[in-house]
């Protein structure tokens, strides 16, 4: 059993080497443990460090891509390399690397694909009130959409099986922590989380350059997930929410034109058309949208098809969940 930790990095050569230094050479029920940083373009020594601190592969970008696509860049990595499960975590040293062991603990025992480490929010000092009221408003979106039950959703830290990265995808630019949640729950990946611990400040986080951004970002994340992911309920729900209140506003314009003889009120009968109007094209937009879902996933079950046979595990073939679903496939050409 292989476990590769993976680090996105941007511009962290002076953060990485106390990261490095914690991190854990050997881990009980892995016979190789190996350590991948992601330089996303960094404009420092960032891969000079990590290679003087002793990382065995190095992957990454000439030009900054941001968080989420690092991510997803050393997932692809981290296949290629035989990883049987990856860790990630943060450059910063934020997340106490003697849990990882925790972290893996569920997969290495078959009860999930995918572990978050929940940080305990209300104990961090530095995380203003206002940001913990986000974590929180973020996570409980997330269980919402994903039907899961993780409780700190904008986790960093977390262990994944090859199985589960095979199937990820991330849309959004701006992180990856939302989304891949939402995704397990969406592709019944098993998913649980386990307590784990954090350590002091290092740097301000790159994420949140501000308060008003970190909302900002954090309202888009939070639209985008449903635009995306429940898009038939998103669509739907506007659509009668336009044309209620265009029933209504006709209702109105019913009642006076009965009761005062027609007179007037020819601005409620425009609005009315306009309210119904918007409403039925809108749900005309969900029936659209539910179908573009039904294609993207349909593209998903294909890409992750293709991965599996590029990315067999170290003994040449695929992996035992992998072999299952295109067993037939493989049999019919023969």
């Amino acid at each position: 059993m292989k476990l590769i930790i993976q680090i996105p990095c941007y511009n962290e050569a002076e953060s990485l080497p106390a990261t490095l230094r914690d991190l854990p050479r050997t881990v009980p029920g892995f016979s190789e443990v190996e350590w991948l940083v992601i330089n996303d373009g960094s404009s420092d020594d960032t891969a000079e460090v990590a290679r003087k601190c002793g990382v065995d592969h190095l992957v990454g970008f000439t030009k900054n891509q941001g968080l989420a696509k690092a991510f997803l860049a050393g997932l692809d990595g981290c296949i290629r390399l035989g990883a049987d499960v990856i860790v990630n975590t943060d450059a910063d040293n934020q997340y106490v690397a003697a849990d990882i062991p925790a972290l893996v603990a569920p997969i290495l025992a078959g009860k999930a694909d995918m572990v978050i480490g929940v940080r305990p929010i209300n104990k961090i000092a530095s995380f203003s009130l206002l940001k913990k009221l986000l974590q929180k408003l973020g996570s409980a979106v997330v269980r919402l959409v994903s039907k899961t039950d993780i409780p700190d959703a904008p986790s960093g830290f977390r262990a994944i099986s090859r199985e589960a990265a095979l199937r990820i995808n991330v849309f959004n630019e701006y992180t990856y922590t939302l989304e891949t949640i939402i995704q397990a729950g969406q592709k019944n990946i098993a998913i649980c989380s386990v307590p784990v611990g954090v350590n002091g400040v290092m740097r301000p986080s790159r994420l949140v350059k501000s308060i008003p951004s970190y909302i900002r970002r954090s309202i888009l994340t939070i639209c985008r997930i449903f635009v995306v992911y429940k898009a038939f309920r998103f669509f739907m729900s506007l659509g009668v929410l336009f044309s209620s209140l265009g029933m209504l506003v006709g209702l109105r314009y019913l009642y006076y034109y009965l009761t005062a003889g027609g007179a007037g009120h020819v601005q409620s009968l425009i609005l009315t058309a306009i309210l119904l109007g918007v409403g039925f094209q809108t749900m005309l937009t969900a029936f659209l949208a539910d179908l573009l879902a039904v294609n993207r996933r349909l593209l998903e079950d294909v890409q992750y098809r293709v991965r599996v046979l590029e990315h067999p595990n170290r003994d040449g073939v695929p992996l035992r969940q992998q072999s299952d679903l295109i067993r037939g496939d493989l049999d019919s050409t023969k």
